[in-house]
């Protein structure tokens, strides 16, 4: 079970967003409104009360969404430089094919295809758009050992991977691991040099990583961050700047060994589908929603 339900962004428009995606990744709008003060209250952000948001759906119709919220990023918000939700990743069915409409768009490649270090199975690119927003592109020729990952069903798919930066990446492993009952896999060393320009560092320069998901499948991937990095921008009340929040299925919820920012109750909307919905404070201050997968 793919457990990864929705990314959730801090944009200036979201409207304006929202065609973006649907322009140039196929995405399709399926729920539009505005944020009510008890969400915004359960995700310790009470200023996101009455915010706009728009939801989209990519082409294939997986349910695996990404929401925009209308906010204002702080002035000194970087991608990629702070601990928290760092990107998207997105299965695709030809690399070089997304590239080259990647070329025409307003997504400016700061990653051209290339494989991964020891797994051609993986094929991946990365943009940056205009909200700042970090998209791995990943076409997925083979299922590495051991994992199970998405091939995608239409040239731009779902979402597939969110990544998390972290300031250490022992404990979050551990985290994820006891509190949400995640198979977490052991750490590589890879040659990741979106990460290295990020931080003016050797492109030969090797930053851990790991994955973690349910039995099988991959959802996240945790990132060593060098000591460079720091908090993330953001104004008390607000919802993190760049990617705010993931919310993930989980299959059982009352198993969770965490305390609770907001703990379980009924929320509707396309997202939470009248299923039961908590919200969680992860490592470096990450916000964490789990939907009751029943």
């Amino acid at each position: 079970m793919n457990l990864l339900r929705s990314a959730t962004l801090t944009v200036r428009d979201p409207e304006a967003s929202a065609r973006r995606y649907r322009e140039w990744l196929d995405y399709t709008v399926v729920e539009t409104g505005r944020i009510d003060a008890d969400l915004a209250g359960a995700w310790g952000s009470p200023n996101a009360a009455g915010r706009a948001f728009v939801v989209c759906r990519p082409a294939s119709g997986a349910a695996v969404y990404i929401r925009f919220i209308e906010g204002e990023p702080p002035a000194d918000y970087r991608p990629l430089r702070s601990f928290g939700w760092a990107a998207l990743e997105v299965c695709v069915s030809d690399t070089l094919a997304v590239a080259e409409r990647m070329a025409r768009s307003p997504f400016e490649i700061i990653g051209p295809p290339r494989e991964l270090d020891g797994m051609p199975e993986i094929f991946p690119m990365q943009v940056r758009g205009p909200d700042d927003e970090i998209i791995f592109l990943t076409q997925i020729r083979g299922q590495p050992a051991g994992v199970r990952l998405p091939a995608a069903a239409c040239l731009i798919d779902r979402l597939f991977i969110l990544v998390l930066g972290c300031s250490d990446l022992d404990a979050t492993r551990a985290w994820f691991s006891d509190a949400l009952q995640l198979v977490v896999h052991p750490e590589v060393a890879i040659r990741y040099t979106m990460l290295s320009k990020a931080f003016g560092l050797e492109a030969e320069t090797k930053h851990r990583i790991a994955t973690g998901g349910h039995e099988t499948d991959s959802f996240l991937e945790f990132d060593q961050y060098p000591a460079e990095a720091g908090a993330r921008a953001g104004r008390r009340g607000d919802l993190p700047a760049g990617i705010a929040l993931v919310t993930l299925e989980h299959p059982h919820l009352d198993t969770v060994r965490a305390d609770w920012l907001s703990p379980p109750k009924v929320r509707g909307g396309l997202i939470y589908g009248g299923r039961r919905h908590g919200v969680l404070q992860g490592p470096d201050g990450t916000l964490i929603e789990l939907v009751g997968s029943t």
